[in-house]
Formats: C-alpha cells, structure tokens, sequence
C-alpha cells in the first residue's frame, strides 16, 4: 500500500499594488526638473545697434600701398650674371652711352654721369649673389671706358690716355656716386641673403626637432 503524505496547503503570496495616485488638482503646479536660468541684458532701445558677438571674424590688417618706383623695379627682368658677366656688362653700356653721348650731345659730362647711375644700380642688382663683391669694383672700370670716346685728346695715345685721366679727375663726383650706388645695393643684396640663410636653418632644425622622438 501506498502512503500519501499530507502536507499542508500552500499560500500563493499576491503582488502588493501600489494605490493608485491622484491626479494633482487642477490649477496646481507640477514639480519637475528645474530650468536654467537665462538672463538678459537690458533690452536696447529703438534707435541702438545690435552688438556684435565677441567671437566674430576678425579682420586681416589691409596690405600697404607699393610705391610705383618699387613697382617698376619689380617688372623688370632679374638675369643672374657672374662677376665677369657683370663686369662686360657695365663696360659695354658704358661704352655705348659714351658713343651716344659724342654722337648726339657732343660729349656732355652731366648726360654721361646721369646714365652711369642706373647702369651701376643694374649692375649690382643683376650680378648673382656669390659675386657680389665684384659690382663696386667693376663699375669704375666701366666708367673708365665709357670715357674714352668723350674725353677726345689728341697727339696719339699718350695724348688720349692723358685726356681720359683727366676726364676722370674732373669727373671724379660721378665716378664716386656710382660706386657709392653699386656698394650700397650690394650691402643690401647681402644683409638679405644672411637672413633668408639664418631663416632656412631655423626652419631646417624646427623641422629636425619635430621627426626626432
């Protein structure tokens, strides 16, 4: 036979229901998460500009006017000679202007003197910068030859050498005023040029910097 064992009836335990809430009366507030607060400025009057966010783009500083000399410097063409190249350059012009200068104003020192300016300046500009240091010294043997034709002398070649020292001595102002032009454009090619190198090797040891760890 088989014995039932009785046990006792289990309870089933009910989900206690939270009561219901009541809806919060009409006309009251509810609370919720509280709103930041903005506050405002005076409001501007009718006739008052709007400000400007502080923020706003801000203006590049407008370029300064080139001068027309500056302008028509940079037109002109930038060969690069050498010292040999810049020496039979000034010669040569030189030369010419003297040529022309007998032909057309009967050997006028002011004409000859006037031209010998621009074509020292051109001179120094047009030489390449490892031979700078050869303008000053080229452009008085340049002058030196642009005045045989319009020192004139006679009596054979000590005569025209004479009257070509001569010329030089009475002449000796513009001589000086070119040399002067050439040497101070030479200064000037070279300040830059040890600039642009001190620049460039600043650049190249930022740069070594940055890729070694």
């Amino acid at each position: 036979m088989e014995q039932q064992r009785n046990s006792p009836p289990r309870r089933r335990q009910r989900p206690r229901q939270r009561p219901p809430v009541a809806p919060p009366p009409q006309g009251a507030l509810v609370e919720g998460p509280p709103r930041p607060v903005v506050r405002r400025g005076p409001r501007p009057g009718p006739g008052a500009r709007p400000e400007r966010p502080r923020g706003g783009p801000v203006r590049r500083p407008r370029p300064r006017p080139v001068p027309p000399l500056v302008l028509a410097l940079r037109r002109l063409p930038r060969p690069r000679l050498t010292g040999l190249g810049a020496g039979l350059f000034a010669a040569g012009a030189m030369f010419v202007v003297g040529c022309l200068d007998w032909l057309l104003f009967g050997g006028s020192p002011l004409v000859y003197g006037l031209l010998f300016l621009p074509v020292s300046a051109l001179t120094a500009l047009w030489v390449r910068e490892a031979d700078l240091v050869t303008a000053p010294i080229s452009v008085p043997i340049a002058f030196a030859v642009g005045v045989v034709p319009i020192a004139g002398g006679v009596g054979g070649v000590g005569g025209r050498t004479m009257a070509v020292v001569t010329a030089l001595a009475v002449h000796a102002g513009w001589l000086y005023g070119g040399t002067l032009v050439a040497g101070l454009i030479t200064c000037v090619r070279k300040v830059r040029e040890m600039g642009r190198r001190q620049r460039a090797a600043a650049a190249a040891r930022m740069a070594q910097r940055r890729t070694t760890p």
